[in-house]
């Protein structure tokens, strides 16, 4: 499928992109169901209670199971007591499995991603960067030019070394390769931003 080429001036060309990538179908129930496992996956689960088999100290009855007038109790291990156990509390991250997320998921989520992004005309395709732009303003008023301060740069190896720098500074901009994004960072940001290589090692992959 041919769509919209660019370079940092605004002239425009055209590219073929496969079908796949671009003009695929939208499946909202699987990204949603991907966005969720994704999310759930980076939460850090840092907090850890011992539970009551947890516990070091003695295993001995504390009284007579009858006679006492007591409520029957094995071990001072137990929640209720001072010291026991805590009942139902935060098992720390090992405790919690991993959602597990499948390649083809993975594929078909980002192709309705970019599907839906280009609907939007939120999709931009540049040129390479073949030259290296170090000052932050520079960049800014590409991505001003572009209405793409919110937006996330997937870049091929050169172009992204000649720009890395000079959004260091800018907010809500990412840069990252095709290697290193995942659905939930094309459903973070407004745009998506390709350069001409990048877009065709995505390609590759589908």
């Amino acid at each position: 499928m041919k769509i919209e080429k660019q370079n940092i001036d605004g002239k425009k060309n055209t590219i073929d992109v496969s079908d796949k990538l671009v003009d695929a179908k939208i499946n909202v129930k699987l990204v949603s169901n991907v966005l969720y496992k994704t999310n759930a996956n980076y939460k850090g689960r840092k907090a850890k209670t011992k539970q009551k088999n947890e516990i070091i100290g003695s295993t001995s009855k504390i009284y007579a199971q009858k006679g006492t007038g007591n409520a029957r109790h094995a071990s001072k291990k137990a929640p209720i007591f001072v010291g026991g156990g805590v009942a139902h509390g935060p098992k720390g991250e090992t405790k919690y499995k991993k959602r597990k997320l499948n390649k083809s998921e993975k594929k078909l989520s980002i192709a309705s991603l970019i599907t839906q992004k280009k609907q939007l005309n939120d999709l931009i395709i540049l040129d390479d960067f073949a030259n290296e732009i170090l000052k932050t303003k520079e960049m800014n008023n590409i991505l001003i030019k572009f209405e793409a301060k919110n937006s996330i740069i997937i870049a091929d190896k050169k172009s992204k070394n000649n720009i890395s720098r000079s959004l260091n500074n800018l907010p809500n901009v990412k840069i990252t390769d095709v290697n290193h994004f995942s659905a939930y960072d094309l459903a973070k940001y407004k745009k998506i931003i390709f350069t001409e290589t990048s877009i065709k090692e995505l390609e590759n992959k589908y």
